[in-house]
């Protein structure tokens, strides 16, 4: 009767004609290559993915705190055709450190377009802030040449806030505004894309908020809760 013996297969993949096998390789040397390159690609996507769903989750999950109005002057202090310079305190409990310049004027039908009922606060003036969207270096308005001009590295906007020169991928970031007995307030800071669509919690200064950036960055969850 013949032997029924099963032979035992190679160790080697050349022998097992596995595909690119080469001389002396064993198929858990092969194996062990193959979980280390995995494993590696799996930690390399941890890295972009985990922050960006912890940045996601983070609003629903944490109590963000109560946002802060600051008076910033009467209405008739603000024209619609140029900016004035008011300092606010951004970040409460710091000090100076805390405090950051914006430029602000009244509303502009011609400038601004129809009002954006969805606004909080009515959107009757315009904040816009001084950190340009390259790398958050201060811009500064000059009036003359009707633009908001970046010394760092040649950032330039229009009169709205959009980007005309230079390396800042979206416009400059605006403060939400309202109108309390008579006295003009600004409120938490928002992000716009190149279209001014409103993301209601900010970015970072060179994130680009068309297209795919608008899900790669996440607004942070530290975003103050607004409350009119």
């Amino acid at each position: 009767m013949a032997d029924q013996r099963k032979v035992p297969k190679s160790k080697y993949t050349a022998d097992r004609n596995i595909p690119g096998a080469f001389e002396g390789e064993t198929v858990t040397r092969r194996r062990f290559m193959a979980l280390t390159v995995n494993g590696a690609g799996a930690v390399a996507a941890s890295a972009f993915l985990l922050p960006a769903i912890g940045f996601a989750a983070g609003s629903a999950i944490f109590d963000r705190p109560a946002a802060t109005w600051e008076d910033v002057g009467a209405p008739d202090e603000f024209p619609n055709d140029n900016y004035v310079p008011r300092v606010i305190t951004e970040t409460s409990g710091v000090g100076e450190v805390g405090k950051t310049t914006i430029y602000m004027r009244a509303r502009n039908p011609a400038l601004d377009g129809k009002l954006d009922p969805e606004i909080p606060g009515g959107g009757h003036f315009v904040a816009i802030s001084t950190r340009c969207m390259h790398h958050g270096c201060p811009v500064r308005w000059v009036q003359a040449a009707e633009r908001f001009i970046c010394p760092c590295h040649g950032g330039v906007y229009n009169l709205i806030g959009k980007p005309t020169g230079g390396p800042p991928v979206r416009p400059l970031d605006r403060f939400y505004t309202r109108v309390v007995n008579g006295r003009v307030q600004v409120g938490p800071r928002y992000s716009v894309n190149s279209e001014f669509k409103r993301f209601p919690s900010y970015r970072d200064p060179g994130q680009d908020l068309d297209g795919i950036g608008q899900y790669l960055y996440p607004g942070r969850f530290s975003t103050p809760k607004l409350s009119n």
